[in-house]
């Protein structure tokens, strides 16, 4: 069975960018908010801004406060100039291509021009359109509106950003064919058109779609429509929840599309819940493959391993023999690092990792267990190292709980609660910081009994390869970070710039390592480890490609570049 997410599945620009608005406003304005009719077409993310304090409103009062939020979809301008009126804040949260819309129309109609919208007629950008029309305004929902039409000595024609481009591209050769004096401006959304020839391409290749997003959402009724179209088995549901696989048939292929209004979170829910029941039905080995895969991932004991094999190769690095008790220490530490955030982050991984989200639901009394005895294994073997490795491991620790708490005592906070946390990007940085440590820093002190510069070299090599992973998952993650209002590296910085920054780094890394060899300070091994970063640079430009698959094996595959660092070394140490 294979599962294949379109490239253009989920938030459009212009959605992303009134929920990013809406959810800054929540996280950085104290007063009363409210979005002026809903913002998007889609019901949980709308749950979602309920949990924020975001209300809707749907008639304008004669008095208010606070910030109101313009939906996506726009509105007339009367009713932005009585919501200024009204004493609200007002945020415009319009996508900025019906703002585009808005002023062609706006443009034209001052100008004496019949306005002609095809679009649904009750739909809210439709709507807001013809308030920039005014008497000049008239909907066309399908051809027969147009027939209906008086004939104008001067008309322009728009269409909703949605509108399905077949329709329009019929409505162009009407006027082409029949009112030559009509000026046509092609003003679906790029995004939509991607979207729907992605759909019709990608139903060509598989015997089943899944299609999610809102009901009331006009753009995902017109993938599912183009996904009938093309003959095969769809499905059009909101949530994971409504999804009824015997509905598919017998697919051995399925494609997941959405819709502009959905999110992320409730795509990745729909996959691994496709992934789950297909593999149940599976065969045993594939079954028992999926198991185990799912659990090491989730469980961490992967990511463990990895930590276990950069330890080894950082310490061959810096010419010293690998000791079991130093690969054991970072094993455990990180293990118990890692699954203590994860049992403490479960509210943001309800949106960025459901799947890990119900793991660690599902098992957190066992995996409380078992991070206190990771922890006190990890401590009793630095003991048994020195009490340097001791005092060392505890202050690591020391750091991973003021880092979740506040500075301030409560008693004298008065509501300034700052958290070490609440620095944006600290999290990523202190990750890399804490396996920097004890992969490379403790190693060099249990061998050499001091750190030299080639130790500081491949810290700085380590923390950077820590960093660029950590900062990938960010990304993956950035709609549920803004959602519990937590300030990553991707929300500062923005996708593309931090896609672009972890590519220059990984860069970066190739060239130190292979240098450091070139000069003498580290041994050949530089050359064959430089693979490592050169392997994340391709897998991060892969994934800007859409070429990398989502789900379990997305994370499998970023954790592997730990694990190559320990067999390649391995395979030197051979040679």
């Amino acid at each position: 069975m294979k599962i294949t997410i379109a490239k253009t599945a989920g938030f459009c620009m212009g959605v992303r960018r009134a929920v990013e608005l809406a959810l800054d406003a929540s996280n950085r304005t104290n007063g009363p908010i409210c979005t002026y009719g809903p913002l998007i077409h889609n019901p949980q993310v709308l749950n979602i801004l309920e949990e924020k304090g975001i209300s809707v409103i749907r008639k304008i009062p004669e008095s208010g406060s606070g910030t109101v939020l313009i939906r996506a979809h726009g509105v007339p301008p009367e009713d932005r100039e009585k919501l200024k009126k009204a004493g609200f804040n007002v945020i415009d949260a319009t996508c900025p291509k019906v703002i585009k819309v808005q002023s062609i129309i706006a443009k034209h109609s001052k100008q004496g021009y019949a306005v002609i919208i095809v679009g649904d007629r009750v739909h809210p950008e439709v709507i807001g359109l013809l308030g920039y029309a005014g008497e000049n305004g008239h909907v066309a929902e399908n051809m027969d509106a147009l027939y209906a039409l008086p004939e104008f000595n001067k008309a322009i024609i728009v269409a909703q950003t949605t509108q399905n481009k077949i329709f329009f591209e019929e409505v162009i050769a009407w006027v082409q064919t029949c009112h030559q004096n009509y000026q046509v401006f092609n003003t679906i959304c790029d995004s939509t058109e991607s979207r729907q020839k992605d759909v019709k391409n990608l139903a060509q290749q598989v015997d089943a779609v899944v299609v999610v997003g809102g009901y009331e959402s006009g753009n995902t009724k017109r993938l599912f429509d183009i996904a009938l179209d093309a003959g095969k088995a769809a499905v059009h549901i909101e949530t994971e929840a409504e999804l009824d696989i015997n509905q598919l048939g017998n697919p051995r292929h399925i494609a997941i599309t959405a819709g502009a209004s959905t999110p992320n979170w409730i795509i990745k829910r729909v996959y691994r819940e496709l992934e789950n029941r297909m593999m149940r039905h599976g065969r045993l080995f594939s079954r028992w493959r999926f198991f185990i895969h799912r659990n090491f991932l989730l469980s961490n004991i992967y990511l463990a391993m990895g930590a276990g094999c950069l330890t080894y190769a950082a310490a061959m690095l810096q010419g010293i023999k690998p000791a079991l008790s130093t690969i054991l220490m970072a094993v455990l530490y990180l293990l118990c690092m890692h699954t203590f955030n994860n049992l403490l982050d479960i509210t943001s991984d309800r949106y960025n990792d459901p799947d890990r989200a119900t793991f660690y639901q599902q098992n957190r009394t066992l995996l409380s267990v078992l991070t206190g005895l990771f922890g006190l294994c990890g401590l009793l073997i630095a003991y048994k190292m020195g009490p340097l490795f001791l005092l060392l491991l505890l202050c690591m620790s020391f750091m991973g709980i003021v880092y979740i708490i506040s500075l301030v005592p409560q008693s004298i906070a008065a509501g300034f609660n700052p958290k070490i946390r609440d620095i944006p990007g600290s999290k990523t940085v202190l990750v890399g910081m804490a396996w920097g440590i004890v992969t490379t820093i403790v190693p060099a002190l249990y061998g050499f009994g001091q750190i030299r510069l080639v130790t500081a070299l491949i810290f700085f090599w380590c923390v950077i390869f820590v960093f660029v992973r950590t900062a990938f998952f960010d990304i993956l993650d950035i709609q549920g970070s803004r959602i519990v209002g937590k300030e990553t590296i991707p929300i500062v910085l923005g996708e593309k710039k931090t896609m672009g920054l972890l590519k220059n780094l990984s860069g970066l890394m190739m060239i130190v390592l292979c240098i450091a060899s070139a000069v003498g300070l580290v041994s050949t091994l530089g050359y064959l480890l430089s693979l490592c970063p050169l392997s994340m640079l391709m897998f991060l430009s892969a994934y800007e490609q859409g070429g990398i698959p989502s789900g379990l094996r997305q994370g499998f595959l970023m954790e592997s570049h730990f694990i190559l660092a320990g067999l390649l070394t391995a395979l030197w140490s051979l040679i």
